[in-house]
């Protein structure tokens, strides 16, 4: 039931303390890491995250308005799975994102871009017994964040993922094949090369429908040599 916990002998995540990424600096530990185990409670509940747990599935993000949102309409799909590759199923995925201007829903983003009334950015599905999930939404666009000098964020949606309980979410990003901006972006570039990949997604023309949207496959997988980095919970 642990499937989802946090493993940090994962060489694909990315260190606590990159200079680069700035906002590291001062947050990350700077004495000896205690651990603090687990009680079953933590890892085992609630078994089922149903209507009773969690608000309404949200499976299309472009109908949270009264009318459609602005930009480019994409779909955007995958697995949730184990090291062996095997399927994982009934587990909470959650994305939040910009949008297409490139700004949030958010009273500490002050960016100079237009909000998008029929546009919230969230989005919450369960994965089926395949370990499938589905999001409709609008691409993100890039924004700038004062990291640096002339510092843009790519394009991106981030993903939340609980287990069985509370306690075993993990948070990782998604990026879109061919975006330049990833290549010079610190949080990406926190992530060791090899892993970099993991968290691109790919174009896939089966998931694309016809004369309607553009579509993109994301699989996660969550632990051993190809997981998906995630971001460091500390």
């Amino acid at each position: 039931m642990d499937v989802l916990q946090y493993s940090p002998q994962n060489l694909s995540e990315p260190p606590s303390l990159y200079p680069g990424y700035v906002s590291t600096v001062p947050r990350s530990p700077r004495q000896k890491l205690v651990s603090i185990p687990q009680t079953l409670t933590e890892v085992t509940g609630p078994i089922d995250f149903g209507d009773r747990v969690l608000r309404a599935p949200v499976h299309d993000m472009t109908r949270q308005g009264k009318g459609d949102p602005i930009g480019e309409r994409i779909i955007v799909s995958g697995r949730i799975l184990d090291d062996r590759g095997r399927p994982v199923p009934h587990t909470v995925v959650e994305v939040w994102q910009c949008n297409a201007a490139g700004r949030y829903i958010h009273k500490k983003d002050q960016h100079d871009a237009p909000l998008d009334p029929n546009f919230t950015g969230q989005g919450r599905v369960v994965t089926d017994a395949e370990g499938r999930y589905r999001f409709v939404t609008i691409k993100p666009g890039a924004y700038p964040w004062r990291n640096h000098h002339n510092a843009w964020r790519p394009a991106h949606i981030h993903f939340s993922l609980f287990g069985a309980g509370f306690a075993t979410r993990l948070i990782t990003q998604m990026y879109f094949p061919g975006d330049p901006l990833i290549d010079i972006d610190p949080i990406a570039g926190a992530v060791p090369a090899d892993a970099r990949r993991r968290m691109v997604s790919r174009f896939d023309i089966d998931t694309t429908e016809n004369e309607w949207a553009l579509g993109y496959v994301f699989d996660v997988v969550l632990r051993g040599r190809d997981a998906t980095p995630m971001e460091n919970p500390l």
